[in-house]
């Protein structure tokens, strides 16, 4: 009996699904996640996608909670376990500037707050970042009020960053361009 083997397939793990559907976000924007372009994408069945999720909107929201993981476990985590909180801020303002896809998401989830799953995930996250900048400031030495409105200032000059860079565009800005701009961000809000 002469029997053919089938090609082992590719098997995906719902992270596999994840980091997909956060890259076709990153690229695209929310409203393009679809389970076919995806499974076509990743040369795969739609059947491996049900495996892992019901719906579209199941994996939005596991890409999304992944997303915004990402942003607690590897830069807040890895910023507050530097001793001199006069460190922290400088080295925060450096290592956020030079992560390109987590601000393609986020940018892409700014012109998507009108949908009910992306709109609670970015309150948290602003909310958490937020209160992470006031709580470095406050560390470093500035007094809690004065803190709250850096941190405030701080933020919203990032996400309009990201918005002119992103949605509009704007600036275009070269490698040495961009360094002089972070160094520069730097010596602006982070009080000497």
């Amino acid at each position: 009996m002469n029997v053919r083997q089938k090609p082992e397939r590719t098997r995906l793990s719902a992270e596999d699904w994840e980091d997909a559907a956060l890259n076709l976000i990153a690229e695209q924007g929310v409203g393009a996640l679809a389970v076919e372009a995806l499974a076509r994408q990743l040369g795969v069945t739609k059947g491996s996608f049900y495996w892992h999720f019901r719906t579209r909107e199941a994996l939005l929201q596991a890409a999304l909670e992944r997303w915004e993981q990402y942003g607690e476990r590897e830069i807040i985590a890895q910023i507050e376990a530097i001793p001199d909180p006069r460190e922290r801020l400088p080295e925060l303002f450096r290592r956020v500037a030079h992560e390109l896809h987590p601000h393609r998401v986020y940018a892409a989830l700014l012109k998507a707050l009108d949908h009910p799953l992306v709109v609670p995930v970015m309150a948290r996250v602003s909310k958490r970042r937020t209160e992470f900048l006031h709580t470095a400031y406050t560390e470093a030495g500035m007094e809690p009020a004065q803190a709250l409105n850096r941190a405030r200032l701080t933020y919203a000059a990032y996400v309009g960053f990201l918005q002119l860079n992103f949605t509009l565009g704007l600036p275009r800005l070269n490698h040495e361009e961009f360094d002089a701009y972070v160094e520069h961000m730097i010596a602006t809000l982070i009080p000497a």
